[in-house]
């Protein structure tokens, strides 16, 4: 993935990504160009909303049988609800991934990916929820580092995609796991954090209730700890004052300094000398057309952007 420092500009923003080992946000250009992306953490983001609606976040592609690179759409296209223009998801070869083990079509390049080996691991959030989910080996941090979770641990590691996702079902119908959790879901737990016991103890006994599944399937389990990445203490910290950001990412114009990030979920700073802290999530960018400048949230001065 090119990594371009974005310049002031018109971009549609493909959303957060920890694929480097960091979160940052990727965008695509306006009217072309390869995909940019920036650090997070501690620069000023200023932007203002662009043309209202959803657009095309592109594709994925694999450059050899381990990696994925994302595309930028080539139309800039419009879509209702979806992340994806329909011509962008007919190319799009991971798509037929997590639909891959029920059988069907599935490209070259995908069927070599999933035959790597896989990680199963739970993840569990603020609210005590925890989800089960898979990751190929090269993305086994990262995947984790996006989830927006408190605790993780890497249950087992299995030959190839197909057998993972069987055993991913097999959870599921057992234990009642969840294998998706919704982002509003993760931010207003966050909001709520009022300590990590509660959640940390509901991961333990779903990572116990999950490895006795998994032997009673003559399973090997590993039971590997995911450790957080540091750019989320202060949002752990169960004395760290947060209150939800009162305006609506998707439109208008908003100034603000990331000082902590779980995931997409980020915690702000409008202003250098503010003491409040507002909690918000990035990822509701995705799909958005935004013009990065030295935009203010309502109610703040403006200031220079960084970009």
């Amino acid at each position: 993935m090119p990594v371009t420092r974005p310049t002031d500009g018109e971009y549609v923003c493909h959303g957060v990504t920890w694929a480097t080992g960091s979160p940052q946000l990727l965008l695509a250009p306006l009217p072309g160009g390869p995909l940019a992306s920036t650090e997070v953490m501690n620069q000023r983001l200023g932007y203002q909303v662009g043309r209202s609606g959803r657009w095309c976040t592109g594709r994925y592609t694999f450059t050899d049988t381990i990696n994925v690179e994302a595309l930028a759409c080539p139309k800039h296209a419009t879509t209702d609800h979806n992340s994806q223009c329909f011509a962008c998801a007919s190319r799009d070869e991971f798509r037929f991934a997590h639909q891959f083990h029920q059988g069907g079509h599935a490209p070259d390049a995908l069927i070599a990916y999933m035959a790597q080996p896989h990680w199963l691991y739970l993840a569990t959030f603020a609210d005590g929820t925890t989800k089960v989910g898979t990751a190929a080996d090269p993305r086994g941090r990262s995947r984790l580092d996006e989830q927006g979770a408190l605790f993780a641990t890497y249950l087992a590691k299995i030959p190839d995609g197909r057998a993972v996702r069987y055993l991913e079902d097999a959870l599921t119908r057992r234990l009642g796991l969840a294998q998706s959790v919704r982002a509003s879901a993760k931010l207003r737990a966050l909001a709520d954090l009022r300590g990590l016991s509660a959640a940390q103890d509901s991961h333990g006994q779903d990572v116990a209730r999950a490895a006795a599944a998994l032997t009673d399937m003559n399973v090997p389990t590993v039971l590997a700890k995911w450790t957080p990445p540091s750019e989320g203490d202060q949002l752990r910290a169960a004395d760290s004052e947060r209150v939800l950001y009162p305006h609506d990412l998707r439109e208008g114009e908003h100034g603000f300094t990331p000082r902590s990030c779980i995931g997409t979920q980020v915690l702000v700073v409008l202003e250098s000398d503010d003491d409040a802290s507002y909690l918000l999530d990035l990822g509701a960018l995705k799909g958005r057309r935004i013009i990065l400048g030295p935009f203010s949230s309502p109610g703040t001065a403006v200031q220079p952007s960084l970009f």
